[in-house]
């Protein structure tokens, strides 16, 4: 208890210096809508119960969704506008409807008040708090987009196989650092892989000499059928419903599911992070939460922006 005591500690004075930024604030609807962040807490704590797979799929959805942490990835297809979830980049995306869930509760008490946005992030935090993460004060205030493109998607969304140089590339137009950036990466060790996103380094051209022979060979009589590869998945670590450390100790010893995994875990420019991440979960929880705080105010819609969407998966009339 006192540990956990310390983490709020530490992650609220983290957050002090920017309580306000771009428009964001901490508790944005204290007076429009009070029991915003409430309902959204109590929405999610249901949903975990009924499906632990839950927090995985909210947090994957929040990283997709911040090309500009405007709810884009929510919205359907329609005449004018192709869905970014039809991307190869949003495959697997899921749980859609349990941010349509907490959208038409929050409707009933504070009407065209509260942003799929907003909802998108806090579900978020609620899903790393409940898995066992740290508490992070996410900043309110964001408004939702009017557009969605997939071919946005594509071209600004990691690919499964990202090279290290890519990851950093992307962070760095992010301004967040390297270091943050490495405790962002550490969200994978919640969820799964599906055999197509690492398949090709179980065979070809040869095995990656990065995995260890007892993991390949796991891997390669989970991935055995090519005709499942959509269907077919491995855990993403040891501890796939716990938001902790263990992530970075599996591919440290050689279990990184995907090429990135392994990558920053032999780089001499992450190496040092995945070893003190590895050894020190509070010091991960802690970047991991100022990470997140940059990574979902990045380039948001506030003010008169965008709009505030009756239904998530469509725009306004």
């Amino acid at each position: 208890m006192a540990l956990r005591g310390n983490m709020l500690v530490v992650v609220f004075v983290m957050v002090l210096g920017c309580s306000f930024v771009g428009g964001l604030e901490i508790n944005f609807y204290r007076d429009r809508c009070p029991s915003a962040e409430l309902i959204v807490n109590q929405e999610i704590k249901r949903s975990m119960l009924n499906d632990p797979s839950t927090g995985a799929a909210l947090v994957r959805l929040a990283f997709h969704d911040c090309q500009g942490c405007d709810g884009s990835v929510l919205l359907r297809d329609s005449e004018s506008l192709t869905t970014e979830t039809l991307s190869d980049m949003n495959f697997g995306i899921r749980k859609l409807e349990i941010i349509d869930e907490i959208k038409t509760s929050l409707e009933t008490i504070c009407p065209q008040t509260v942003s799929c946005a907003d909802i998108i992030q806090l579900a978020a935090r609620e899903a790393i708090l409940s898995t066992g993460g740290p508490y992070i004060e996410v900043l309110t205030g964001r408004r939702d987009s009017i557009s969605t493109s997939k071919d946005r998607a594509d071209k600004q969304l990691p690919a499964a196989d990202i090279s290290i140089d890519e990851f950093i590339e992307i962070f760095r137009q992010k301004n967040i650092s390297l270091e943050d950036a490495v405790a962002l990466i550490g969200a994978h060790t919640l969820g799964i892989g599906h055999c197509r996103s690492f398949e090709n380094r179980l065979w070809d051209p040869m095995e990656d000499p990065t995995l260890s022979p007892s993991f390949t060979a796991m891997l390669q009589v989970i991935c055995s059928n090519p005709s499942l590869s959509d269907i077919a998945f491995a855990t993403n670590d040891a501890t796939t419903f716990a938001f902790d450390n263990s992530y970075f100790l599996d591919v440290l010893n050689g279990r990184g599911l995907l090429k990135i995994d392994s990558e920053i875990s032999r780089d001499l420019r992450t190496l040092q992070y995945v070893v003190g991440f590895a050894r020190n979960q509070q010091w991960f929880f802690n970047r991991f939460s100022a990470g997140f705080m940059k990574l979902s105010s990045y380039k948001v819609l506030t003010g008169e922006e965008g709009e505030i969407r009756r239904e998530c998966r469509f725009i306004n009339n």
